[in-house]
């Protein structure tokens, strides 16, 4: 029977982890309000490079910490010489960074954004150390959660995302349609955070470096770093690469667009949370590993849930935002979001198709599959967008999310079998994404409310006749015989 307290800390744990995603959209206001398109576009640039400095200082001990806590949590002096070793060597990582992107930073950033109005110093140098505070801070949550800490992780994280929050709202009063306050005011909470973080295990570790300790790590660590790197680049490259065809306003535009629809990665990962260790349960007592109706179930709704969820936001956010941005250049992503929102169809399928792996523990296909999902968005974005500009990154996106689907599928298949319902899976939601992408162009300019509200009438369908047998069985007004 599942415990009181562990349910306590299933909701801290994911209530603290969707800070970081639900940031971005608690500020989107104040962006918005502050900054024109094309600021806004270069701090989503500076964001994502600190995203990937904080990547590289981690070099995954957010991961592999762990795995070596529940190793050594017996014997105290290995743990803390392990631990403090982890925090010293992404110290020592981190200042390296800083020391060499402060070095070769403004001519990396000449070379790769000629004639961007983005440069690298100051805030390209705020960021770097930014993201290498991030780092610590990060690990050392992942630590906190790992020793089953969850006020002390909760509180942390409300801390530093208040923090964020104070300076970033600051900082935009007093420095207006400038990257000051965002940039550097993400510089001095994470500087705070991650300094309270590292004195805090140096202080309850000791200061004890043993490099041998971490060689263990360093191959569990470098496969799933460069995971992290490829995620990256499918997630966040695609703003640095808008910028080689593209202006700081395209980027600042279909950024918005993305941050609008938010709400559904927060929804999509927090139902997730919620069941996944029931489907890992379920996949563990199995003696052939398959995807067994009890774990069907869970996708079948949470596919159901997003596909009403994202017809719902294509209606109702172009009258949010007309309503209440003031800025005319924000409401140019108005015609991106039903394009947009239809990406989420195929995260949920994402979800449903990679599970098996770290359940199993299976992650050998992963670099090789986001090594071709990632040079195959890139090379579309190359040649769609001197056509279809915005539409062209979009585009890219959609593509590469289902030759992903078909990747993952393939990638593990003698290893797990795969046995679903497929209208429930994938039919249902393909056919709303065909139907929305046919018809938006034709006629949903033209008549926005009619055809976005079509989509919801069509989904209500769609899902009454995947599950029609159910509705019928709970029927309270079906009589007997």
């Amino acid at each position: 029977m599942v415990s009181r307290s562990f349910i306590k800390s299933s909701i801290i744990y994911t209530l603290a982890g969707a800070l970081p995603t639900a940031s971005a959209l608690i500020l989107l206001p104040f962006y918005i309000h502050h900054l024109s398109t094309e600021v806004y576009g270069a701090l989503s640039v500076y964001l994502v490079f600190s995203l990937l400095v904080q990547i590289i200082v981690t070099f995954s001990f957010d991961t592999s910490i762990y795995i070596h806590y529940h190793e050594f949590k017996n014997d105290s002096k290995k743990l803390a010489v392990f631990v403090s070793s982890a925090f010293i060597f992404m110290l020592l990582t981190g200042l390296f960074t800083v020391v060499i992107f402060a070095g070769i930073g403004d001519a990396a950033f000449k070379i790769a954004l000629p004639g961007r109005n983005v440069s690298f110093f100051p805030y390209g140098l705020a960021s770097v150390g930014a993201g290498a505070f991030q780092a610590l801070f990060k690990v050392h949550s992942s630590l906190l959660q790992s020793r089953e800490k969850p006020e002390t992780f909760f509180w942390s994280n409300v801390f530093s995302f208040t923090m964020i929050a104070c300076f970033t709202i600051v900082g935009l009063e007093l420095f207006p349609n400038s990257l000051m306050g965002p940039v550097v005011g993400r510089l001095l909470a994470s500087g705070i955070a991650g300094t309270w973080a590292i004195a805090r295990i140096l202080r309850e570790f000791g200061f004890r470096f043993d490099f041998s300790w971490l060689r263990s790590s360093f191959g569990f660590n470098t496969y799933t770093f460069i995971y992290q790197i490829l995620q990256w680049i499918i997630n966040y490259f695609d703003r640095i690469v808008m910028l080689l065809i593209l202006s700081l306003a395209d980027v600042g535009v279909y950024v918005f667009a993305t941050q609008c629809l938010i709400v559904l990665e927060l929804l999509m990962n927090s139902l997730h949370n919620s069941f996944y260790p029931k489907v890992v349960n379920a996949v563990m007592t199995q003696e052939h590993k398959h995807s067994a109706p009890e774990i069907n179930r869970y996708y079948h709704g949470l596919t159901g849930v997003i596909m009403i969820s994202a017809c719902i936001g294509i209606l109702t956010l172009p009258w949010a935002i007309e309503t209440f941005v003031q800025r005319d250049a924000y409401q140019e992503t108005i015609p991106y979001l039903p394009f947009l929102a239809t990406i989420y169809f195929f995260r949920t399928m994402r979800l449903f198709f990679t599970s098996p792996y770290g359940i199993l523990k299976f992650t050998k296909p992963l670099p090789v599959v986001y090594l071709i999902v990632a040079g195959a968005k890139i090379l579309l974005m190359l040649l769609l967008m001197p056509a279809l500009k915005v539409y062209g990154v979009i585009a890219a996106s959609l593509i590469s999310a289902g030759l992903e689907i078909i990747l993952l599928h393939y990638g593990i298949k003698n290893m797990f079998k795969f046995r679903f319902n497929f209208f429930k899976i994938v039919g249902a939601p393909m056919s709303l994404f065909f139907l929305i992408v046919v018809l938006e162009p034709l006629l949903g300019q033209r008549y926005p409310y009619t055809m976005h509200a079509l989509y919801l009438i069509s989904c209500a369908g769609l899902l009454w006749w995947a599950y029609r047998k159910e509705i019928q069985i709970l029927n309270p007004f079906q009589q007997r015989r």
